[in-house]
């Protein structure tokens, strides 16, 4: 069962009507979730906010209010006329360094108006692609007259407010990195007043709620959709990416699940019905987590797989129509979000996980679709004889020396620095050798024996994938001729 947290996003507006702004702040980049991204403000629910449902509507109005004085500095009026600067100044610095939040409580208590003026319109649960899913309500708060907003560093590093249209070409530009909720509602904020919008959002986010697929957007042009699959734990999923303005690519159509192809196939009739056109789906390898609804989506849509030689020939259901992929192959895009023109998917062929593995790398934005060369959730087993753990380190470095932005894997959510998260795998595949190989000069030698020194931190449901990783390693130094192989 993935944990799950209660969290209030508070949407800030400065003005009224057709006219009005709302606040972005900046996330700190140390922080796990959503770090560097800007979004509105917010937190998780604490235990002063709610009286015994930590996710009813008047806990969610509190915790917005707290939010807001904490990461702002801003009081509704009617409280900020009852406490001087200094008072202000000592509660405010009390909260941020986690000192006992009654007082706060007491002044909310004191006025119900107050609690009542903060509006819930909205419920986002993070897709199941994390390692902890966020139960998140948003929450309309007006900016008071006379007061401006202060972010102190922290959590937070900067806030402002923008209009909504000069937010979302900003992002559009790769200037403003957009946390992927506050593109999903920025968005159907365009064209409305601010009621058409709160009343529109409540529907529309009900219907995600319902089970409706959520367009998940870190890059412009790129639409992350998780899907459940029979994958190997911790994953229940695999991340579908739809790439494109007008002509859309499919990586990785992976649900094997009729519930679940549905979804998909439902999302990208939308997709048509919108204008844009299915112009080829993309297999980055032939695994059955990754390729369950090639077939489906190829015929639906008459349009051709494309996938690395290798992996054509093997794709557990036929297709009509195939294209090979192969390295340094382009496929044209057309003009990016921005309008740039000459926008493109780049492949690289990256063996090591499986011998026909794909990257995929957008051009505009740099964008690198992994497939199976890393996760954000988990390391990546590496099972010979298909996989070699020597190429595939070779194909990690190869990536990792790219210039590379956002990451997308095919198991986890986006890693917005590409290159550190790859330099990262690289470092723990050497300190998981260096494991190995000092377990061997201490005398172990058996298989058994080995397992349980080198994979001392992975959890049982996980041995028997960890012992085809030993393996890979265990050939490596073989071929390196670092250890010598007796009798098998």
């Amino acid at each position: 069962m993935i944990p799950q947290r209660i969290a209030t996003s508070v949407l800030l507006t400065r003005g009224d009507g057709d006219r009005y702004e709302v606040f972005l702040a900046r996330r700190n980049a140390a922080l796990s979730f959503f770090g560097g991204y800007w979004a509105f403000l917010g937190g998780t629910v604490d235990e002063i906010d709610h009286d015994g449902d930590p996710d009813d509507d008047d806990a969610h109005r509190r915790c917005a209010l707290r939010e807001l004085f904490e990461e702002a500095g801003l009081l509704p009026g009617v409280i900020a006329a009852e406490l001087e600067e200094l008072e202000r100044a000592e509660l405010r610095g009390w909260l941020i360094q986690g000192g006992d939040p009654s007082p706060f409580r007491a002044l909310l208590d004191a006025h119900p108006e107050v609690l009542a003026s903060a509006r819930p319109f909205a419920r986002l649960t993070t897709p199941p692609f994390a390692p902890v899913l966020y139960r998140t309500r948003f929450v309309h708060c007006a900016a008071s007259d006379g007061q401006e907003p202060l972010v102190v560093q922290g959590e937070l590093i900067e806030g402002h407010f923008a209009e909504v249209e000069e937010a979302l070409e900003r992002w559009r530009r790769g200037e403003l990195l957009l946390a992927p909720p506050m593109v999903y509602l920025l968005d159907r904020m365009r064209g409305r007043s601010l009621e058409e919008f709160l009343e529109y959002a409540g529907r529309s986010t009900a219907e995600l709620e319902d089970g409706h697929i959520q367009r998940v957007r870190n890059t412009p042009g790129v639409l992350m959709v998780p899907l459940a699959t029979d994958t190997l734990p911790p994953a229940t999923t695999t991340n579908t990416y739809v790439v494109g303005e007008e002509r859309l690519y499919v990586i990785d159509p992976a649900p094997e699940r009729e519930g679940e192809q549905e979804r998909l196939l439902r999302l990208l009739d939308e997709c048509l019905s919108e204008g844009r056109e299915i112009a080829g789906v993309i297999a980055t390898h032939h695994h059955a987590d990754h390729v369950g609804a090639v077939a489906a989506v190829s015929r639906r849509y008459g349009a051709a797989v494309l996938a690395h030689p290798l992996t054509l020939e093997r794709l557990p259901e036929a297709v009509e129509v195939t294209r090979p992929l192969c390295d340094g192959d382009r496929l044209e895009l057309g003009r990016a979000p921005d309008g740039s023109p000459d926008w493109a998917l780049e492949a690289y062929h990256t063996p090591g996980h499986d011998r026909g593995h794909l990257v995929l790398v957008e051009s505009r934005y740099r964008a690198a679709f992994l497939g199976d060369l890393a996760s954000t959730l988990s390391t990546i087993v590496i099972d010979p004889p298909e996989g070699h753990m020597a190429t595939y380190l070779a194909s990690l470095r190869r990536i990792a020396e790219l210039p590379i932005g956002l990451v997308y894997p095919a198991h986890g959510p986006a890693h917005r620095q590409g290159k550190v998260l790859l330099e990262g795998v690289l470092k723990h595949r050497a300190e998981r050798e260096a494991k190995l190989v000092a377990a061997l000069a201490s005398g172990v030698r058996s298989r058994e024996a080995l397992l349980a020194r080198v994979y001392d931190d992975v959890p049982p449901e996980l041995t028997a994938a960890a012992a085809r990783s030993l393996a890979a390693g265990l050939e490596k130094l073989v071929e390196e001729g670092r250890v010598p192989s007796v009798g098998g």
